[in-house]
């Protein structure tokens, strides 16, 4: 008789557990459904907007992280200065990745890009790929207060043959944990159109 209760509870538990861990890996499947359509969206924003999305064809994106100094140089490497729009919201910012794709930077804020505007960071990353086997990867911290996660400084835009040219800071971590350290990246971009 007991061996007859044990068995029904082992299969019970077993099968509301199997039904747990199945939900569970729907709502990750679901995540991750949900994540492409939201990367597609930001994709398809990118592709309709081509007349405010500009690839540089001179200048300079510099930045120090620590006591290292990154550049890329819009001659060899890739600058864009983006505009977008996901839904009610408007992005802008700047991404770069040099010639051999072993480093990639990219820096955004909330809001519309013009001269003279000061707006807070909403996102930014640093890629690096010394070889085929090892990437490092610095993020946005998380670990920030509200509007203390850096700021871009638009000065120029699209003026003359001036893309955008200003200054930004922000902090970048190596993971997303919170005693991880940060570290301050301050730099500045120059980029024209022709």
């Amino acid at each position: 008789m007991y061996a007859k209760r044990f068995t029904s509870l082992y299969f019970g538990v077993a099968l509301f557990l199997m039904t747990a861990l199945s939900a569970c890996q729907k709502d990750q499947n679901a995540n991750t459904v949900d994540q492409k359509k939201m990367a597609t969206v930001a994709d398809s924003a990118i592709a309709a907007a081509p007349a405010t999305n500009f690839l540089a064809a001179k200048g300079i994106l510099t930045f120090d992280l620590g006591d290292t100094t990154y550049t890329f140089n819009a001659a060899e490497d890739s600058i864009a200065f983006v505009n977008l729009s996901v839904g009610d919201s408007r992005y802008f910012g700047i991404t770069a990745i040099n010639k051999a794709h072993t480093m990639s930077f990219a820096i955004s804020s909330k809001g519309t890009a013009a001269a003279d505007v000061k707006k807070g960071v909403e996102g930014s990353q640093l890629l690096l790929r010394p070889d085929a086997m090892h990437i490092k990867q610095y993020s946005l911290t998380q670990f920030t207060a509200p509007g203390d996660a850096g700021v871009i400084d638009v000065q120029q835009y699209r003026q003359d043959s001036v893309l955008a040219k200003g200054t930004f800071f922000t902090f970048l971590a190596y993971d997303d944990k919170a005693e991880s350290p940060f570290y301050r990246v301050q730099g500045s971009f120059n980029l024209k159109l022709k």
